[in-house]
């Protein structure tokens, strides 16, 4: 078997993580869903040699791990720190900027404390981790992200119906 299919089967489980993760309304339960997904979504990075996605999705696994148990904003500003100092020391072009891009994104979402606000910020990571994935040419990634998306967009929906752009409450 090819690295190449390895990476694309460990995509495909973490797929079910994803499915299943905004399918919850407690926050905690979507971060750990999430925590397992980008220990598996690094690793397919990890095969496939981008250096740069693959240790930003390691990070983020971890930071879904703290972000079970805390809000804290010093924490926040830690892991968009060291995103910031994985992107430098692993630059190549354009694609670590985007999985950056991506990475800032969703950490800023990780710590809201409304599942509300996570949902929405989640929506806007995940495109630009779609756009990441689609320029890496890894077919399963972009089906995992559209399909993310759209497990989100269905949660979203079960909890608080078409008024995505209604003010939400801090809880």
């Amino acid at each position: 078997m090819s690295v190449f299919a390895i990476s694309q089967g460990l995509i495909a489980i973490a797929i079910i993580f994803d499915l299943i993760s905004f399918q919850f309304k407690q926050r905690q339960k979507i971060l750990a869903c999430l925590c397992v997904s980008g220990i598996l979504i690094s690793s397919h990075f990890f095969l496939l040699e981008q250096w740069t996605a693959a240790t930003l999705m390691l990070l983020a696994s971890i930071r879904y791990l703290v972000t079970i148990f805390s809000h804290s904003k010093r924490w926040m500003m830690f892991f968009l720190a060291a995103s910031s100092l994985v992107t430098f020391v692993t630059f190549s072009g354009l694609l670590s900027l985007i999985s950056f891009a991506g990475s800032a994104t969703q950490t800023y979402a990780a710590f809201c404390q409304s599942d509300r606000k996570l949902r929405q910020l989640m929506l806007i990571g995940t495109s630009i981790w779609l756009l990441n994935n689609a320029l890496i040419g890894s077919p399963t990634a972009v089906l995992m992200e559209l399909l993310f998306i759209g497990s989100n967009l269905l949660g979203y929906y079960r909890y608080y119906g078409f008024t995505f752009a209604a003010k939400y409450k801090q809880t």
